[in-house]
């Protein structure tokens, strides 16, 4: 079983490349839209979006599917999910892959220490603001998230029938407010200390170099915490690696 866990501001169709040829491999595929995704439930206030509270959505999808361990995939906030469901239940990993998000804590390090990545990551800041990110995202239909997700790719991955995709999912009601309280929830509901933060599951991270979001430094720190980690940077692609790449990014996913 693999689940494929999306980022910002995606949905489950950021992996419409990888699912049909994970299938046709002989795997059980699940790609959730995650709480406050396009057609997912959309519950209220900050806290639902806290990053616990996420994790513990991904254990109930094994549940659901009656098993006891899944492979999962994650990329951006996908990925940092992906990343803390390993810290915290690692006997229901059977892998980890992430794609272009440092382990949290390398995270939460760079972004509070190095200046590059605080100017990186500015938007994070922006987004702790009450109700204008939800005005400004929806300015002239949707520009911001179209623009932002075309500037920072290389030309072409973002089709104008994407974009319609993705316009049609941001637009579900509700959906703009809980996709920015993901933001929210982890300045002011941080989760919950561990006994340890090393991950103990195989794990495998791959790293788009173009990333504009998102400095590479990050991504050997994070190797360093993982007991059985692998790095693969794709020195071509960006941190929209699985679209630009997606036949690559396959092939390691589904490489042991």
């Amino acid at each position: 079983m693999i689940i494929l866990l999306h980022g910002f501001p995606e949905f489950w169709y950021g992996w419409r490349q990888q699912i049909d040829v994970l299938a046709e491999a002989g795997c059980w595929v699940w790609v959730p839209d995650q709480r406050g995704y396009n057609i997912s439930d959309k519950p209220t206030g900050i806290n639902a979006y806290s990053l616990d509270t996420l994790v513990a959505d991904v254990i109930a999808l094994i549940d659901a599917a009656g098993r006891k361990k899944a492979v999962i995939v994650g990329h951006d906030w996908g990925a940092a999910v992906a990343w803390w469901t390993a810290v915290s239940y690692p006997e229901r990993v059977e892998r980890l892959v992430v794609l272009n998000v440092p382990h949290p804590v390398v995270m939460k390090q760079f972004a509070s220490q190095d200046v590059g990545q605080m100017l990186r990551s500015w938007y994070i800041g922006f987004f702790q603001l009450p109700w204008l990110p939800e005005v400004v995202v929806r300015l002239g239909n949707w520009a911001f998230l179209a623009q932002t997700m075309k500037r920072s790719s290389r030309r072409g991955t973002f089709t104008e029938a994407d974009l319609k995709q993705y316009k049609t999912a941001w637009s579900q009601p509700g959906a703009a407010k809980a996709m920015i309280n993901w933001y929210r929830a982890s300045i002011r509901k941080p989760p919950a200390r561990r006994q340890t933060i090393r991950v103990t599951v195989p794990t495998l991270l791959i790293w788009g170099v173009r990333d504009q979001f998102l400095k590479r430094e990050m991504a050997q720190p994070s190797i360093d915490l993982c007991d059985n980690g692998r790095l693969v940077f794709i020195e071509e692609a960006t941190h929209w690696v699985q679209h630009e790449v997606g036949k690559r990014v396959t092939e390691l996913i589904m490489s042991p």
